[in-house]
């Protein structure tokens, strides 16, 4: 069997499924490969395999770091919305034979890990403001004779 490239299994997946734009699967493709760098450095030994809630930190830093405040913006114009989303473009390279995948995998993995909100708004939000220390009291204005 030929093995089919990465360009042509997202011609087939965008065809079938166009919940999500193309550029959306080329940076899922880019955070795995972030993630795995990641946990290399982390573990000092290659990573077999990433499960679902690591692929989802593992985007979320990535997004951050490519993109900033603009990564929610960015996400919704792709047609990402929610942790699921990215569970359905995984389940769909897996199906087009792009990423692998165990017996243990299921999209339940990227049920609810994280709120985009949280994720993608939240770390950009003006921080309390500290109360103001409390000024001396004032001296008395001079007595003008």
């Amino acid at each position: 069997m030929q093995k089919i490239g990465f360009a042509e299994a997202l011609d087939s997946i965008v065809a079938s499924d166009d919940r999500f734009q193309r550029d959306a699967y080329v940076f899922l493709r880019d955070a795995l490969d972030y993630t795995t760098k990641q946990q290399k450095k982390a573990r000092g030994a290659a990573v077999r395999h990433v499960a679902g809630p690591e692929l989802l930190e593992g985007v979320r830093l990535y997004a951050v770091k490519e993109f900033g405040p603009m990564a929610l913006t960015v996400f919704s114009y792709w047609g990402i919305n929610r942790c699921e989303d990215i569970g359905h473009m995984v389940f769909n390279l897996i199906g087009a034979g792009i990423f692998g995948k165990t017996e243990q995998d299921s999209l339940e993995d990227f049920k609810s890990v994280y709120t985009f909100h949280d994720a993608f708004v939240k770390p950009y939000l003006p921080q309390a403001a500290k109360p103001l220390a409390l000024l001396p009291p004032a001296l008395p204005a001079p007595e003008i004779s």
